[in-house]
């Protein structure tokens, strides 16, 4: 797939906000901070996703002579400022938490440090980008948790909206647990499996439902999985599937993978009998793949129900997480540097606590119970603060703030999670292949303790303000209700 000129994909106000900065001569450094403010789904963590493209926009992030001609023909932005915009490029930097990390509302998951043009410029492409992959690889994290080991293939392409969401929705995806996609594009940008069965039409095309089975096994004994609900699953699909089997094995094809999909229907009950059928036959080491507006809730009381399913075909509603289809991460600014150098702390106050930010240049750690390695709790403090896991940690509720709670020295480990990105415009990370940022989200779920990781009322992982983020919070909050 050829890149695209992304520079325009903003809202119309980050230009003309960007205009006013430049009419003013307003363009000191500024950090601006990207977060979001609940779990999506009601889940008690969420995956962090979509860095990659975040990565491909800032470097590929200039305005063509046809974006500033575009915008010349709105007759609103100067002649001034589109040549400034004719010479733009990004200078700045960012921080970011990698791919596939746990992360937990209310701290920094990228941050921005730039000229406050630059800065402005570039919110709406990161949120669009982080919102999206992050949502659909917290909603597969869930999906998967549900199917307890089995495998889930991601078949939601022809529900996404749009071809942007089904290849990126793929990708996250992948980095939320699927085994693989039904998405081929998907499957050759970023080397992941592909996977797929057959439609009813390939059924119905045939004489007989026998036919098109004996057909679809010849031609893919390495991975024959016949849809035996076209006429009557019970009484046609299985037995016709059944004969096929048994027909391949006495001429001596030894399926590598081979079994049944169910595509509707009561599956906790056909599964159970589709189960009995097969092992009897002989075939007892046949899959049973379900698919079917499926979603974590009918997984979880399928497997209730004892259903004999161990593979599922999950689409719309992973693709487009219907029951929760945002995410809500913001973009808050956080600091503005003075002449001196220093950054001096913003915030921002609602009459809704949840919305009150947290100032400053920050950076989190993460808080792990040194005996168990699992998340105690997340830490946000300014850059430069120093800790000894050695010594006692008093961590503060960053909104119930008479809330403290008090870490024994030695009973626990830290490790900072937001990493350097860009420094000064050029980019200092590699990505990871999407396997490998896979492959790292489940051991970071396996930080996680069970409590946290269930479906339904999990428990919530603490975010935590350092003891001089909690001060300077307070002080400015005490300013703006004095000078109010």
């Amino acid at each position: 797939m050829s890149r695209r000129d992304l520079t325009l994909l903003t809202d119309l106000y980050e230009l003309t906000m960007m205009q006013g900065y430049y009419e003013q001569g307003q363009n000191e450094t500024v950090i601006f901070d990207v977060f979001f403010r609940q779990n999506p789904c009601n889940n008690g963590y969420s995956i962090c996703a979509g860095l990659d493209q975040v990565i491909d926009y800032i470097k590929n992030l200039n305005f063509t002579y046809d974006d500033v001609d575009y915008l010349r023909s709105l007759g609103i932005f100067s002649e001034d400022f589109l040549h400034y915009l004719s010479g733009f490029h990004f200078s700045g930097d960012i921080y970011a938490i990698p791919e596939g990390t746990v992360i937990f509302p209310k701290e920094p998951l990228l941050k921005v440090i730039a000229p406050i043009m630059e800065a402005q410029l570039v919110e709406t492409a990161i949120l669009n980008i982080i919102n999206h992959q992050s949502l659909i690889a917290t909603k597969t994290s869930r999906i998967v948790f549900a199917a307890n080991g089995d495998g889930i293939m991601e078949f939601g392409l022809r529900r996404a909206q749009g071809p942007d969401a089904g290849l990126y929705g793929a990708r996250a995806a992948m980095i939320g647990g699927c085994v693989g996609t039904s998405n081929v594009l998907a499957g050759q940008l970023f080397d992941v499996p592909v996977m797929g069965t057959h439609a009813h039409s390939w059924i119905m095309s045939f004489k007989d439902e026998y036919s098109a089975f004996r057909t679809y096994a010849e031609m893919y004994p390495d991975n024959c999985t016949l849809l035996v609900d076209t006429y009557d699953t019970l009484k046609s699909g299985v037995p016709n599937a059944i004969r096929v089997f048994q027909e391949m094995k006495e001429k001596g094809v030894h399926f590598k993978k081979y079994g049944i999909r169910l595509d509707s229907g009561d599956l906790a009950y056909l599964s159970k009998e589709a189960r009995k059928m097969l092992d009897a036959a002989g075939f007892t080491d046949a899959t049973i793949t379900a698919s079917n507006d499926l979603d974590e809730y009918l997984l979880h009381d399928l497997k209730m129900q004892g259903a004999a399913i161990n593979s599922w075909g999950v689409g719309t509603n992973l693709i487009t997480s219907k029951d929760c289809p945002s995410f809500g991460g913001v973009y808050k600014l956080a600091a503005i540097k003075n002449d001196d150098g220093a950054f001096i702390p913003k915030i921002k106050i609602s009459e809704n606590t949840e919305k009150i930010t947290n100032p400053g240049n920050k950076t989190i750690y993460r808080i792990y119970d040194k005996t168990t390695g699992k998340v105690k709790a997340d830490l946000i403090c300014f850059v430069g603060e120093e800790y000894d896991t050695g010594e006692d940690l008093l961590l503060f509720d960053p909104i119930e703030t008479w809330k403290k709670t008090k870490l024994p020295g030695g009973s626990y480990t830290m490790r900072e999670i937001l990493v350097p990105v860009f420094k000064n415009g050029e980019c200092v990370y590699k990505s990871p292949s999407v396997k490998e940022i896979a492959a790292y989200c489940r051991q970071e779920k396996k930080t996680l303790w069970e409590e946290t990781k269930r479906l339904f009322y999990p428990h919530r992982v603490y975010v935590d303000l350092s003891q001089e983020l909690y001060e300077v919070k307070k002080s400015l909050l005490d300013q703006i209700s004095t000078t109010n």
